[in-house]
């Protein structure tokens, strides 16, 4: 059995570990990470960005479907396109390639050492990895679980044949002719409506009384609007049951039992925190919940251990778990380092797309008397130029001081305006900031400004 020790072991290659590791090796940490599978955890191999390009391919393919039909404002005609759902999942699978191999090489550069394997603790300082050579033993002062989050299986629906997860759906052969989809959440929503545009016939069964739940009603009305548009079934406050032959079997909202005929049935009915298999039983952390408990350092219960990212809890974002990791590593170089919660944006890549950052309208309530101020795309130069009129950008302040405590969006391509919410709360923006700041013409941008202005009062195009 080979032994190395180390000052830190990152137990975990996904965008919170790569990232507190490269940090680490940055700023001459000896530094180890452990990795079962690829680089880039589940956002690069089988979550963000794979599905990123398959809903990219779906708008284009969808584009051009739309010209074919002679229906195009453009006035663009072309021949009945032909999708090649193969080729699609081979350049969508180069792009990760690409990807996880620049994980790989930063990792390199920042002279960590990879061991790739699966970790299992001794105790609080030493894991065994069983790599492909035999068991690696590895000493660390600090360690650091990133070990992230894993899809929701259904005990009554069980992947295997027709039934799958995202990962499944984002490695397809063909389309399906009939897709089913458990769970109206944003993974399935996303995937779902991609589906719908490369021609699939869609079905989405969600128990809640909408789809997007985690987000307020006004914000989803645009998303839901298009997925009529698109033929989608929505089937609301209905339960999944099982499976039987080409079938998915739902209990309806008033209790009536129904069949849904589907080739395939994507199950996204959310994701849980990796906490089995690597040893939790032989050290001992406090836990909320099904996650590892940490305090605002990310420090778990035990001494020397941290821990980052989904396996933390909500929100479960690639970006979060990226700030937690930078973060650790500079607190571990012996840095006085924080974060702040407050200004994490969240993107929904359904169609229109959505961005959250910071408190909606019913949560900044609670806190005192607000100004809210929206603006709708519809008087947007450049939404209009973009056939994108859906949607708007709402501003939530608080009414004493205008300090911006919300900012929401809902539009076509508004996922790019994350990161002037993201910077406008981190610096602590007020309603006369945005307002102020002259913001370039024609740009769905000027939504912002605008908003902004509207909840002053004193709005200029609408």
């Amino acid at each position: 059995m080979k032994e190395i020790s180390c000052k830190l072991l990152v137990i975990g290659a996904g965008p919170g570990g790569y990232v507190c590791a490269i940090r680490a090796g940055q700023l001459g940490i000896d530094t180890v990470i452990v990795e079962a599978g690829k680089p880039g955890g589940t956002c690069l191999n089988v979550g963000c960005i794979p599905s990123k390009a398959m809903i990219h391919a779906a708008e284009e393919f969808e584009k051009v479907a739309h010209m074919a039909g002679g229906s195009s404002p453009l006035g663009i005609s072309v021949a009945a396109p032909v999708l090649d759902l193969g080729k699609t999942v081979a350049w969508k699978d180069g792009i990760v390639s690409r990807l996880t191999g620049g994980v790989a090489g930063l990792l390199k550069k920042a002279k960590v050492k990879t061991v790739y394997g699966w970790a299992t603790f001794r105790d609080g300082k030493t894991v065994a990895v069983e790599t492909e050579t035999g068991t690696q033993i590895i000493r660390a002062e600090t360690v650091v679980i990133a070990t992230g989050s894993a899809t929701v299986e259904l005990p009554f629906l069980p992947f295997g044949g027709p039934v799958i997860s995202s990962t499944e759906a984002l490695a397809l052969g063909e389309v399906p002719k009939k897709l089913a989809v458990v769970g109206g959440g944003y993974i399935g929503l996303e995937l779902g409506m991609a589906f719908a545009k490369m021609g699939a016939a869609l079905t989405v069964v969600e128990a809640l009384p909408r789809v997007l739940a985690q987000y307020d009603a006004e914000l989803t009305r645009p998303v839901v609007k298009r997925l009529a548009q698109l033929g989608v079934e929505v089937m609301l406050g209905a339960k999944a049951k099982g499976v039987k032959g080409d079938a998915l079997l739902v209990e309806t909202a008033d209790g009536k039992s129904t069949k849904i005929a589907a080739d395939k049935i994507l199950v996204t009915v959310g994701r849980k925190p990796v906490t089995e298999g690597w040893g939790l039983d032989q050290i001992d952390l406090d836990m909320a919940g099904k996650f590892i408990k940490i305090d605002d350092q990310c420090r778990t219960s035990m001494r020397g251990i941290y821990a980052i990212g989904d396996v933390t809890g909500e929100p479960m974002l690639a970006h979060r778990a990226m700030a937690q990791g930078e973060m650790v590593a500079e607190i571990v170089a012996g840095h006085k380092r924080s974060w702040d919660k407050r200004s994490i944006p969240a993107v929904c890549f359904t169609d229109p797309e959505l961005v959250t950052a910071g408190l909606t309208p019913e949560e900044a309530k609670a806190s005192g008397e607000i100004k809210i101020g929206q603006f709708p795309f519809a008087a947007n130069g450049r939404a209009m130029t973009k056939l994108g009129e859906d949607g708007f950008v709402r501003v939530v302040a608080r009414a004493d001081n205008h300090l911006v405590l919300g900012i929401q969006a809902v539009g076509q391509g508004v996922s790019e305006l994350a990161a002037a919410f993201g910077l406008a709360l981190e610096m602590g923006a007020r309603l006369e900031d945005i307002a102020g700041t002259i913001h370039a013409h024609p740009t769905q941008g000027e939504g912002f400004q605008e908003a902004a202005l509207k909840a002053l009062g004193h709005a200029l195009h609408i």
